[in-house]
């Protein structure tokens, strides 16, 4: 009696799936590699938040730790097979767009503006064009941003604490920035706009915080703008 299947064919796909799920394992364990070393960027980085002299050590710690990651990101773009980014993407995600928010973080401490996405880009060793294969995707980046303002409005709070007087008002003015900046883009991702939508919560935060500064009198920033307001003002 004859088969009205042909089981070889059957054999062809167990060899697939196989092949499939020791690709996805292969590519889990390095990005595992890269989840381990980005908690240790985020652990060098906690310094922040009690001990304000330790900053620039802290940042160049990361630097070395972020480095590493570039050497991971290079292993997994070895493993992805060409064209087929968005079919894996799904296992660095997340831990990607943690890394862009610890980088956007040390180059804020460091320098005190945003970081480009080419910048991010190089750091991590990946392209910026879906067309050259493993890239920084835009939206992770957008949404790695976005984490940056919740960490920085605690730094706000914590810096106060601290005696620092000053920072917050520069956090302020950077963070509306980036909120006025993020209100120029019709945002059609979902998980993009909810993230969002989250930004004004930080924004009211570290504005409590800058005016909690500004009426007990301790900001000197912003008494000499009050006095240069007064000045020229015609009597």
């Amino acid at each position: 009696m004859s088969n009205f299947v042909n089981l070889d064919i059957f054999s062809n796909y167990q060899k697939y799936i196989d092949n499939e799920q020791e690709l996805r394992e292969n590519i889990r364990i390095v990005v595992r590699e890269i989840e381990q070393l980005a908690k240790e960027v985020q652990i060098k980085l906690q310094i922040i938040h009690s001990d304000l002299s330790q900053i620039s050590g802290a940042c160049g710690l990361a630097r070395k730790q972020i480095e590493a990651c570039a050497e991971k990101y290079q292993k997994l773009a070895g493993l992805v097979p060409a064209g087929q980014y968005y079919r894996y993407s799904d296992h660095w995600t997340y831990i990607t767009q943690r890394l862009i928010f610890l980088i956007a973080l040390v180059i804020y401490l460091e320098a005190g503006f945003l970081v480009t996405r080419e910048t991010v880009a190089e750091m991590l060793g990946l392209k910026t064009n879906q067309s050259e294969g493993f890239h920084l995707d835009v939206e992770d980046y957008l949404l790695g941003i976005l984490q940056l303002a919740s960490e920085l409005s605690r730094f706000a709070t914590n810096s106060v604490t601290m005696g620092d007087y000053e920072r917050p008002l520069n956090i302020s003015h950077f963070i509306g920035d980036l909120n006025t900046g993020f209100r120029l883009l019709n945002l059609k991702n979902d998980g993009l706009r909810k993230r969002f939508d989250a930004l004004k919560y930080d924004v009211k935060k570290i504005e409590e915080v800058v005016y909690d500064v500004s009426i007990r009198g301790l900001s000197t920033k912003e008494k000499d703008q009050q006095e240069e307001q007064a000045a020229s003002v015609p009597e």
